[in-house]
């Protein structure tokens, strides 16, 4: 089976190129810099050559507060723009598609989890054309798994654990927003979560993925930062406005139906990430 990925050089795509890579399967990754999934010539030249079977599509524009002004143009032509022409081709040559979307495709007002099937209502332009990629995959590509996820963290990039253990070196006291509630992410969980979906055959369909358990921006800091003598303060949104709307509540119902057994809980999961980002 032959394999491309694209967004290689992000957190989840050096997290599975590090799976497959241990798995034995061979792939051809792609950054940014190695394709511009914007470039229709540049992204047929590539399943061209590659004639890959299945896609695993990580590119992405993810910053969601200059997604609302400086970056929106960026945002629409990486998320909606680069996403239709790599699901046209993935069509084209018959591929398997794997999109990973997010949970701010919804906007966090409903009590329980969010299913799949349920409506979708993004408040941010970050979530907006995600949804919008969503829908681009299941007009133009027969094969896709969907994979919306949430709160993403992992050895590789940018993401909240690196920040707060960055703050902690110069920072005595930290504030972290309590009303904003989700389920957190470890990339080695979604890595293998979307390569199961392909290797098991599951149904082709939406899909979600997070880590078991759920919190508070501010309860995911104090499990980061519980072997430090930081202190943690608990605000509220409306004390820490953000550029974006963040949804209050986007707890994502996991896809455990397929059968896989590897959703632990986020803080297992965050203890795990702890000893292999070292």
């Amino acid at each position: 089976m032959s394999i491309l990925i694209t967004g290689a050089k992000g957190q989840l795509g050096q997290e599975l190129t590090n799976l497959l890579t241990e798995c034995g399967q061979s792939f051809c990754a792609y950054g940014s810099h190695d394709l511009d999934i914007t470039d229709e010539a540049a992204v047929e030249a590539r399943f061209a050559s590659n004639k890959p079977d299945i896609v695993y599509h990580c590119a992405a524009y993810t910053a969601v507060d200059k997604a609302e002004n400086e970056g929106k143009e960026r945002n629409y032509a990486v998320n909606v723009a680069g996403t239709k022409i790599i699901a046209k081709a993935c069509q084209k040559y018959h591929a398997k598609l794997i999109y990973i979307s997010t949970d701010y495709v919804f906007d966090g007002e409903k009590a329980g989890e969010y299913l799949p099937s349920d409506p979708t209502n993004p408040q941010n332009e970050y979530g907006r054309t995600k949804l919008l990629g969503e829908q681009v995959v299941q007009k133009y590509c027969n094969k896709y798994y969907i994979v919306r996820t949430s709160w993403v963290f992992g050895k590789y990039g940018h993401n909240f654990v690196y920040t707060m253990l960055k703050l902690a070196q110069t920072h005595d006291n930290l504030t972290v927003v309590n009303d904003q509630i989700g389920r957190p992410t470890w990339t080695r969980t979604l890595a293998e979560f979307i390569t199961y979906l392909v290797d098991d055959k599951v149904n082709y369909g939406i899909y979600h993925c997070c880590n078991d358990g759920y919190c508070s921006w501010y309860e995911f800091a104090c499990e980061i930062l519980k072997d430090t003598d930081v202190k943690v303060k608990p605000v509220t949104s409306a004390e820490y406005p953000t550029v974006a709307y963040r949804p209050k509540r986007s707890v994502l119902k996991l896809s455990k139906e397929t059968g896989f057994s590897s959703f632990v809980n986020w803080k297992t999961a965050l203890a795990s990430f702890m000893v292999d980002k070292l």
